[in-house]
């Protein structure tokens, strides 16, 4: 098995280590009956025999590839001491993302508990995005709750010794000097082609990492909301829509809303697009599309929106090339530097992220063998300040999965210079989504 990171995997740690911050993926089940703990633990232990069993091991050279090692997960659940009451769930959610995850040090991944004083629990599983991305992690939980395990074929740590590992990874460089000389003319055409996007989206990056300000670090306000998956299927249908279209309309207005819209009232929303094959062990297997949407006449009718899709769907080859086209060049890429491209990476204006993992397996909501009520999964960025947020512009994310007849969406968001707030987000998206029609439940 070659351990070597892919050289999209290696973007994203040198990203993490540049900035010294990095997304995490979540997911959280709240649990509105007795959750079965020995089962729980049994989902604990596959979890570290699949796609999540493995760390980063630097390389012996400054500008080498890094390594995939194994690393079960952390020794058990993370069983919080105390009861809590159901309706502080996700403020519970929101301090599971300030304890550290580390795909290097450790937990690369960690899984954790909280009981509530009604009965029931929430249960959090929390990873860096440079262990996997969001289908890699749902895939994950998948397996693990079906009680299925994976070798994944990777050493332990630390078993090269230091002579073995600079033959290694010099020769392993040398062979990458095609690769290398490939995406130098990558990066040539994306300058070229982008000269002004560029430009423009650079003035935001920051000079120094984050924790440089010396700001206390925030948690992005986030609601989770649950919709019918009926009521949802029957207003995408009266509106000529699918669901990804519905997801994109709600994504537009909700832009347009926050004030995240162009000169001409545009709103950019940017997608993931998954690459991930049958076997596939890349923690990132995934590329990108941008839709420009006119959010003026989405709550009426979704065809211009899923014409819109298509239309990016076909032409993602291309768009492919351009975007990951220069990725070979990760290892060569200072930290100074990285973090010079981080505004750039985000492209101008004000886009919106969206990621719509579509309908889930049904294992994906049992943990513990039994469906949770409520399921809500979501991409944070860890260790951000309220400075970092302002500089790049503020942020809006969204991300979907249905499973047990529910439609979830996660909304984030971060209003440059505010004010900020979880009341003021409910706010800003329940009107949204009653120009849709839809009734939710909101966390």
């Amino acid at each position: 098995m070659d351990n070597t990171l892919a050289y999209i995997d290696q973007g994203s740690f040198l990203g993490l280590r540049a900035l010294g911050r990095g997304p995490l993926a979540q997911f959280g089940w709240i649990y509105e009956h007795p959750v079965d703990m020995e089962a729980l633990r049994r989902f604990h232990h596959n979890l570290g025999h699949g796609l999540l069993g493995r760390r980063i091991e630097r390389s012996a050279l400054p500008f080498g590839r890094d390594h995939w090692v194994a690393w079960t997960g952390p020794a058990d659940v993370d069983l919080a001491p105390d009861l809590r009451p159901r309706h502080e769930a996700m403020d519970w959610f929101d301090e599971q993302l300030r304890i550290p995850i580390d795909p290097e040090a450790g937990p690369s991944w960690r899984l954790a508990i909280q009981p509530f004083g009604e009965g029931g629990a929430a249960v959090t599983l929390i990873a860096s995005h440079s262990i996997c991305d969001g289908l890699a992690l749902t895939l994950a939980i998948d397996q693990a709750a079906r009680g299925e395990t994976r070798d994944l074929g990777y050493p332990p740590p630390n078993v090269r010794t230091r002579g073995r590992a600079l033959r290694q990874d010099a020769a392993d460089l040398a062979r990458a000097l095609p690769d290398f000389a490939e995406a130098i003319g990558a990066a040539v055409k994306l300058a070229r082609n982008n000269r002004d996007e560029l430009t423009s989206s650079a003035n935001r990056s920051a000079p120094l990492p984050a924790a440089a300000d010396g700001l206390r670090p925030v948690t992005v306000p986030s609601i989770a909301v649950y919709v019918d998956e009926v009521q949802w299927s029957q207003r995408m249908e009266a509106l000529g829509g699918t669901s990804n279209s519905l997801f994109a309309g709600i994504a537009a207005k909700l832009g347009q809303v926050m004030g995240r819209v162009d000169e001409s009232g545009r709103v950019r929303l940017q997608f993931p697009v998954s690459e991930r094959t049958e076997g596939d062990t890349r923690a990132n297997a995934l590329t990108g599309m941008t839709l420009t949407v006119d959010p003026a006449d989405v709550t009426t009718s979704l065809r211009a929106v899923r014409a819109e899709l298509k239309k990016n769907l076909a032409a993602l080859s291309e768009a492919r090339f351009e975007l990951l086209g220069p990725v070979a060049l990760a290892p060569l890429i200072p930290p100074a530097l990285a973090r010079r491209l981080e505004g750039m990476a985000l492209g101008a204006g004000a886009p919106v992220g969206c990621s719509n993992l579509g309908k889930l397996a049904p294992a994906v909501n049992r943990p513990d063998g039994t469906d949770a009520e409520y399921l809500m999964l979501r991409q944070i960025e860890s260790k951000t300040t309220a400075a970092h947020l302002d500089r790049l512009g503020g942020m809006l994310f969204l991300a979907a999965g249905q499973v047990n007849g529910r439609v979830s969406i996660s909304v984030s968001a971060w209003r440059p210079g505010g004010p900020n707030g979880r009341d003021l987000l409910r706010a800003a998206v329940e009107p949204v989504l009653g120009e849709f029609g839809l009734i939710a439940t909101i966390e």
